[in-house]
């Protein structure tokens, strides 16, 4: 069973709603795991099929996605724009616009 923290950063990614991003960092601080925008990168990574993450909806704390590889990338700003979020030509997303501000 994932740990509290994990089982934390799982239900936050779950709760970013279609048309919203949130940051790996901000996930990390909501979950009250200071400097663990890693292990958001980690569980995103491991656990996304497991609990149907939706994965497409995190990105970098500046806007950008962080997806290296340039096939993930495209299919990450398909799925954010299919949800109506813009996404530039250099892949960033305009997170005043966009960003997912938690009541």
């Amino acid at each position: 069973a994932p740990s509290e923290i994990s089982r934390r950063i799982i239900e936050l990614i779950q709760a970013i709603p279609p048309g919203k991003v949130a940051s790996y960092a901000q996930i990390a601080n909501l979950a009250d795991c200071p400097n663990g925008a890693r292990r958001v990168a980690r569980i995103l990574h491991s656990c996304s099929s497991k609990y149907a993450l939706p994965w497409h909806r995190v990105i970098k704390n500046n806007g950008s996605i962080a997806l290296t590889d340039p096939g993930d990338a495209a299919l990450q700003a398909e799925l954010l724009r299919s949800e109506g979020i813009s996404v530039s030509e250099s892949l960033k997303v305009d997170m005043r616009l966009y960003g997912w501000q938690p009541a």
